[in-house]
């Protein structure tokens, strides 16, 4: 077996233990974990705790999957959005040019060029830890379509002096049909990846945000499990358990989707070099 196989495969086994916990187990939690004092408080990992409970009677597995739930649906939901929007105006902006690519082109410099992470504070903040996990995830998408979208405006340009265009265009095809059918094909494995790794992204960001107490306190993410975490002084009481499982699945979270991209990426490479 390749070393790209290999890489692509255990990506995809961790993903899968992590899809397993963030989107099955949810389905069989005996109650809503989010509710305080609905377990004896602080106790030590058991078979009837798997990882113990926390400070505010919550039993932390169920809390542990249910966050990892939230943070997968932000997390994909900003990256295919983000994906999505990015690539098909980079695409419209490198294939029609003249004012649309240069309207574009301004959005996409000024959101690069803008720092993001004093904007995000500023709104987290003036939300007062009230905002929803889609409303959380409309923010990152703001910040995050330009970067495919400059990508995907660079390859459109390359592509769109082709022969297979130039014989589309004069054969009477329209432009967005060129755009989806003779460009967009070639740009699907990148876009891809780039979908993986803004997963990353957004699940870091709103860690981030969550850990300083600016995301949504009203809904459990892997963040904010964190932050309630370090609000009652997890680490000093050694309840390890409460503080260390998310940390521990976003760390895994983050190693399985960095292996599953690079090994796609890999993978696609052998396959144009065939």
């Amino acid at each position: 077996m390749s070393k790209t196989n290999t890489r692509l495969l255990l990506g995809a086994a961790i993903l899968a233990v992590i899809f397993v916990l963030g989107v099955v187990m949810p389905l069989f939690a005996p109650e809503d974990p989010r509710i305080w004092n609905t377990q004896p408080r602080n106790l030590k990992p058991s078979v009837d705790h798997l990882l113990g409970t926390t400070n505010l009677g919550q039993d932390t597995f169920w809390l542990l999957a249910w966050s990892t739930r939230n943070s997968l649906i932000i997390g994909f939901l900003v990256a295919i959005a983000a994906t999505v929007i990015g690539v098909l105006a980079g695409m419209t902006a490198g294939f029609v040019g003249g004012v649309v690519d240069r309207v574009l082109t301004l959005l996409m410099d000024v959101f690069i060029v803008v720092p993001s992470l004093p904007i995000l504070i500023l709104l987290a903040s003036m939300l007062q830890g009230k905002a929803s996990i889609y409303l959380i995830s409309g923010i990152l998408i703001i910040f995050n379509w330009p970067w495919p979208a400059r990508q995907s405006r660079s390859m459109a340009l390359s592509m769109r002096e082709r022969e297979f265009v130039n014989t589309a265009w004069f054969s009477g095809e329209q432009g967005w049909k060129i755009i989806i059918r003779e460009i967009f094909p070639f740009i699907t494995a990148w876009a891809f990846a780039n979908l993986i790794n803004t997963v990353l992204v957004a699940i870091g960001a709103e860690s981030s945000l969550a850990v300083i107490g600016l995301s949504s306190l009203q809904e459990s993410t892997l963040g904010t499990m964190i932050y309630w975490a370090l609000q009652h002084q997890a680490l000093l009481g050694r309840r390890w358990w409460w503080i260390g499982a998310p940390v521990v699945t976003i760390v895994v979270m983050f190693i399985g989707l960095f292996l599953f991209s690079t090994g796609l990426s890999e993978r696609s490479a052998e396959r144009r070099g065939r």
